[in-house]
């Protein structure tokens, strides 16, 4: 095991990414789009192709995806919706969804405010998300957009880091572990 960073190549933007200990199963490469503006576009750049392109909205999770679909959005002028980590005291009729988490070895759950789900409904929604590993939070999003009557469409991401149970347009795998 080590603690080299790993590189990777957006367009003409390269990191070198810091590598974490995941428990006892090794190091992974960590994304960090938050506070990288140049990376972030980049990767927005490059990934807007794959978007479909009945797209009427998109569903992202906080935090590290929504600066990404932020820069989708304005590059498409499709709008997006935030799913939430925690329950917030303005959410009135939440969509809560439960998910196992085999990624960071904890249970998370998916919040989604009651008017934004209102949303989706009747709505082309694609997922963006910055790394999926196993799929299991694209799979609570979808479960979130079914409930909420929309229709999946798609699923992006700009790194893929496993094999996630669900297809998955990406830009570039990562490792599962170093």
């Amino acid at each position: 095991m080590t603690n080299k960073p790993f590189s990777v190549t957006v367009g003409t933007v390269t990191r070198e990414l810091p590598t974490i200990q995941v428990g006892e199963m090794g190091r992974v490469p960590l994304v960090e789009l938050i506070g990288d503006v140049e990376f972030t576009s980049a990767v927005a750049d490059a990934l807007r192709p794959l978007l479909p392109p009945e797209t009427e909205v998109m569903l992202t999770v906080v935090t590290n995806s929504l600066p990404l679909t932020h820069a989708l959005s304005e590059r498409t002028g499709v709008p997006y919706v935030v799913v939430r980590k925690k329950r917030r005291t303005y959410m009135r009729d939440p969509l809560i969804q439960e998910v196992p988490s085999m990624t960071l070895g904890v249970n998370e759950t998916l919040w989604l405010d009651g008017r934004h789900a209102s949303s989706l409904k009747g709505k082309r929604v694609t997922i963006v998300v910055d790394v999926v590993a196993s799929g299991g939070t694209v799979e609570a999003m979808q479960r979130l957009v079914d409930r909420a009557g929309g229709q999946l469409v798609g699923c992006v991401a700009a790194f893929r880091q496993g094999e996630p149970k669900m297809p998955v347009r990406y830009l570039q795998e990562l490792p599962k572990m170093i």
